[in-house]
């Protein structure tokens, strides 16, 4: 795949939703400051219909999958049913697991720590089952977005590093052919005042006054920590760190981590140019009321104002534009309601005023040489249209098919399934052909039996029923045969 073969508005600006399950939206914010992208958070279904009205208007929706503390829970059939159905609507770009590196989540009690294997290679392993499925729909999935920290256990570059270093180790080949067909990066940089506009004839070190800085003249700076001004205090500092004052790296700047996810892809998958988009960051927070006048995170650099942060957004889209690597597509600014409630921030005002310059997209091969990978087999059954055509039931390990005949006689004559103990039965239903499967498994076996069938067999219906007792077994089954319910 190639870089302009991605689908999408080639306009950088963008601006994410203030929240979840609040539809419709204003699409006008959206239209009215000529955004190019919009991030969704979606809980369910609700954003379908808004996905369909923004992809009219030329917007390009990115779609987060979300659920509270999910950790590193694999991707489940409601998931997946909700994915087809925005596929169905037209969203091609996806994002599944969101800051994973900040408590907020994971269930309390989780060691969050780029050391703890128990988290990360669960988060891999899922992640990557859940991107060539992605993929298999011709779609794009997002690699995994980080909190852009340099704390020592959340520090951001050391969890990159990580994550890849694991995906060469153990899938090298199906991370790479997901790297080739379609997948990006996702980034939340946050580049807090970390640019600057230079004085004219004072050289690429100096840097104007708020008051003074004007999205219309040249001598922008968004390239941090790689800068001049950066450079001159902390020599040889990257987003990696190399310097005594970053032993974590520095990964917060616009392109930062998406550099360092491309040169590790380079290095370690023979990747020439991995799409990154900003699904939310911008120059934040910025101040919209009269007891804060102003921001200056790191004093090397300027502060920032409500007036100065508008020029910096415009110019911050037309840099992505005219000088940003081939590979940065963008950033969602974080978040609507800040952009436009009680009234619309100068940063709104100005991409009002000024017409976006679109990005022009090189037809870079992702993949560097010849790369010629072999077609994407998903194992197992094929995806369901429609109804399944085959229906499995599969009794956990210490049941037995007797018990289940003499439990669930009712369901059993009704609807006829398959009942076996043998999970490997699945491999015998090709892809030509669709499977749902029923699980009945005590409370012990549960996570166990979800993970085997979910992880193993993506395009797989998969129906749990918890096997507490016989009665309650004989409960289910009897209502379920009484309402022709075949599904619970």
């Amino acid at each position: 795949m190639r870089l302009d073969q991605y689908e999408w508005s080639r306009n950088p600006r963008g601006m994410h939703v203030k929240s979840v399950l609040i539809t419709p939206l204003d699409i006008s914010r959206w239209t009215s400051a000529r955004i190019g992208w919009v991030k969704l958070v979606a809980a369910d279904f609700e954003y379908v219909d808004d996905s369909m009205s923004f992809l009219a208007e030329g917007i390009t929706p990115v779609l987060r999958l979300y659920r509270p503390r999910w950790g590193a829970a694999p991707f489940d059939h409601k998931m997946r049913d909700e994915t087809l159905l925005y596929m169905s609507a037209g969203v091609k770009w996806y994002e599944f697991y969101n800051e994973p590196n900040l408590p907020i989540e994971w269930q309390p009690g989780v060691n969050i720590d780029w050391r703890n294997m128990e988290i990360m290679a669960p988060l891999m392993d899922n992640w990557l089952v859940w991107a060539e499925f992605i993929v298999s729909h011709g779609c794009y999935p997002g690699f995994i977005s980080l909190a852009e920290t340099d704390a020592p256990n959340a520090a951001a570059v050391r969890w990159m590093d990580t994550w890849l270093n694991y995906m060469a180790e153990r899938h090298y080949d199906r991370f790479r052919y997901v790297l080739a067909n379609g997948a990006y990066c996702a980034t939340h940089p946050y580049i807090l005042n970390h640019y600057y506009q230079e004085i004219p004839g004072r050289g690429p070190a100096s840097a104007r006054e708020p008051a003074d800085q004007n999205a219309a003249e040249p001598g922008w700076h968004f390239e941090y920590p790689y800068d001049p001004i950066c450079q001159r205090t902390d020599p040889g500092r990257t987003v990696y760190g190399g310097t005594a004052l970053t032993p974590n790296g520095d990964p917060v700047g616009l392109t930062a981590m998406g550099r360092m996810f491309n040169e590790r892809c380079a290095a370690l998958f023979g990747t020439q140019a991995v799409p990154v988009l900003g699904t939310e960051g911008g120059i934040y927070p910025f101040p919209r009321d009269a007891s804060i006048t102003s921001y200056q995170q790191d004093n090397r650099y300027p502060l920032y104002t409500h007036e100065s942060q508008a020029e910096g957004t415009l110019a911050m889209f037309e840099w992505i534009t005219n000088s940003a690597p081939s590979w940065l597509f963008g950033v969602c600014l974080w978040k609507e309601d800040d952009y436009f409630e009680p009234g619309p921030a100068h940063a709104i005002t100005r991409m009002r005023e000024v017409a976006p310059l679109l990005r022009t997209v090189p037809p870079t091969e992702v993949m560097g040489g010849t790369y010629e990978p072999e077609p994407l087999v998903i194992p197992g059954p094929g995806p369901i249209h429609g109804q399944a055509d085959f229906h499995i039931v599969i009794l956990a390990p210490g049941l037995n098919t007797d018990w289940f005949f003499e439990t669930a006689t009712a369901y059993w004559g009704q609807f006829r399934p398959i009942v076996t103990v043998d999970i490997g039965l699945i491999d015998h239903i090709t892809a030509d052909h669709s499977l749902a499967v029923t699980v009945i498994a005590p409370p012990d076996a549960q996570i166990a039996m979800t993970q085997r069938i979910q992880q193993q067999y993506p395009n797989v219906w998969f129906d749990l029923v918890l096997a507490e007792s016989t009665q309650s077994l004989t409960d289910i089954f009897t209502r379920r045969a009484q309402t022709n319910q075949r599904f619970g």
